[in-house]
């Protein structure tokens, strides 16, 4: 379906960009995706997988560096063409367009810091990668603290009773690393590089962290299984163990004296692209529901021909047009200050993935008992948008924090806006 965008500012490169998201989207990642899901999750990665043919043809159009600066190597694209091209991945798959954006993110809050040696050492290299064989991963999660990490402003996050599971310590110019990341890792177990988070100084608990690069070849690093799970199996995801793992003392972005910030820097960019992939989800329920709507026979006539079948389709077009102006605006926003206002990122987070979601849901109702089978999409839809209400902070969590930060910072003046 050629959907309708109620941007009528959209400019010949905006379209162009869009179209070219689109087409690669339709003939590429969704054939691709639906091969991925009904895969095991070590069949997924294993040599002759589809995935690398899709990696590689995704770095060879530029994908994966569309969040990095041009002066850097990125692309360099604005914030509405981010949302463009991200809109349309999701569209097609959640799980990989997940795992485009994990292949970046070190490289992308690199860039964040700006320092010269970071940038010529990791981020130049990867922008001129054209065949996927420089791969990030986001590893933040840890075995026995989730959402703990995020609980700025809470007692407990300030509390040395709260020893993480991953630990740096300074001997010399060199970070030693200890421990390991939980089995969320996304692009864990098929990363070249990790942004790391680990803890540095013990007594102030998760406020003593620190956040670096770790190429993931060093003496030390190991992988595990890749984890099998129900929703985004297109998505490699597994745990990261480091064993006496040393880093030169310049690979460290933040200590803990800037881990606050920088952890707010960093969710809202992570924020903002589930808001705007979850538009893409969105998205794709509603298509489903309406073109099931028009086709399927019930009492005698199409299922649209039905009163309150009219007020459903209605609903599912009311919340993707909803997610897409909520992301869109943070978007906009984050993506043009600095530093950003997290509350923003949080919001269109939340709100985005629960819409995802009950339009995911109330398309598998509109479908009946074919919406549970794997013969079609949507059951795939439903299973990938449950697991965005808990992935980059469960929305519980999120809200959480979001509500700490209006705690603190308002009402904002006009200025820094």
């Amino acid at each position: 379906m050629d959907y309708f965008d109620i941007n009528l500012n959209l400019s010949k490169e905006d379209e162009a960009i869009r179209m070219a998201a689109r087409e690669f989207a339709q003939k590429v990642m969704r054939p691709v995706s639906r091969e991925l899901d009904a895969m095991s999750a070590e069949e997924m990665v294993a040599d002759g997988s589809p995935l690398w043919d899709f990696l590689k043809k995704a770095y060879e159009l530029d994908f994966h560096k569309i969040l990095l600066p041009e002066y850097y190597g990125g692309e360099g694209i604005s914030p509405l063409q981010v949302h463009l091209v991200l809109e349309e991945f999701a569209w097609a798959s959640f799980g990989l367009s997940v795992q485009l954006l994990v292949v970046c993110f070190p490289f992308y809050v690199a860039c964040m810091v700006g320092d010269e040696e970071l940038i010529e050492t990791f981020v130049k290299p990867f922008c001129k990668c054209r065949d996927g064989s420089i791969r990030g991963c986001w590893a933040i999660t840890e075995p026995d603290h989730g959402s703990d990490i995020l609980a700025v402003g809470e007692e407990c996050f300030e509390s040395e009773k709260m020893r993480g599971n991953l630990q740096a310590i300074l001997e010399g110019d060199e970070w030693v690393i200890n421990g390991q990341k939980s089995a969320w890792v996304s692009g864990g177990t098929i990363a070249t590089h990790a942004l790391l988070f680990c803890q540095i100084d013990p007594s102030r608990g998760f406020a003593g962290n620190g956040v670096c690069i770790v190429p993931l070849d060093r003496k030390g690093v190991s992988k595990g299984k890749p984890l099998e799970k129900i929703g985004q199996r297109d998505l490699n995801q597994g745990e990261l163990f480091f064993n006496n793992v040393r880093i030169p003392k310049t690979w460290m972005m933040a200590n803990p004296d800037f881990y606050v910030p920088f952890l707010d820097m960093v969710l809202a960019a992570a924020n903002l692209s589930m808001a705007a992939l979850s538009t893409g989800l969105a998205r794709a329920a509603f298509e489903e529901a309406l073109a099931y709507s028009k086709q399927r026979i019930q009492g005698g006539r199409p299922l649209i021909e039905h009163y309150v079948m009219k007020q459903r389709i209605f609903e599912l077009f009311a919340r993707t047009e909803s997610c897409r102006a909520i992301s869109r605006a943070a978007i906009n926003l984050n993506f043009n200050i600095s530093p950003p206002h997290v509350e923003y990122s949080l919001w269109a987070k939340t709100q985005c993935t629960e819409m995802a979601f009950q339009n995911s849901h109330e398309t598998i109702q509109i479908w009946g008992g074919n919406g549970l089978t794997k013969e079609y999409i949507v059951e795939k839809l439903f299973r990938d948008a449950r697991a965005t209400l808990i992935e980059d902070g469960n929305n519980e969590t999120l809200a959480r924090h979001g509500g700490h930060i209006l705690a603190e910072t308002y009402p904002r003046k006009p200025d820094t806006f």
